[in-house]
């Protein structure tokens, strides 16, 4: 399979399930930040994380592959693909909640740094922030299941609790903000 295509170079991409759309469009610039997102974990991944943390990215790096087919295929396309669904953002949560339970509760803001990892993870969460405010826009003008912006909320949130988690197991102190 050739890498390139030329079917793009009017300014157009295909949709999965058929369809030809702007390449920026809301729906791409949507599934592009997830892309972007994927992109930063992987460098997240490189920066010698726990095993832990290792594990749950690789299966994070692997749902957002589903969530971007998602937002790369209308709702009404008769194509069958997988779909973000309850199951993907409820496993986000458990991860949270077995995070925090080696965590101090937070009771103050942050700044972000720390380890190298660490401080990768928060950039993917302001990342991923960005992605969740794509896919809102999108939903403006494209039926995108409610399912995508979850996600995102609650991946945010994990790689938030991540980071610190990684700050936690390399015994580097949260930096407070002071007002």
């Amino acid at each position: 399979m050739k890498i390139y295509t030329k079917t793009g170079d009017t300014g157009e991409t295909s949709l999965f399930g058929g369809g030809r759309v702007s390449k920026s469009a809301d729906r791409i610039e949507a599934y592009g930040t997830v892309d972007e997102l994927n992109a930063v974990l992987g460098l997240a991944r490189a920066c010698n994380l726990s095993e832990k943390a290792q594990q749950m990215l690789h299966l994070i790096q692997q749902d957002l592959f589903v969530l971007g087919a998602d937002l790369a295929t209308p709702m009404d396309a008769k194509v069958a693909i997988p779909r973000v669904e309850s199951p993907h953002f409820n496993k986000i949560e458990s991860w949270i909640d077995e995070l925090e339970d080696d965590l101090e509760p937070l009771k103050y803001f942050i700044l972000p740094g720390g380890t190298q990892g660490a401080s990768t993870l928060h950039i993917a969460r302001t990342v991923c922030r960005r992605a969740e405010r794509r896919v809102i826009s999108a939903k403006v003008s494209n039926p995108i299941s409610d399912e995508c912006v979850i996600y995102l909320n609650r991946l945010s949130d994990f790689l938030f609790v991540l980071s610190r988690y990684e700050n936690h197991k390399a015994g580097i102190s949260e930096a407070k903000w002071k007002a």
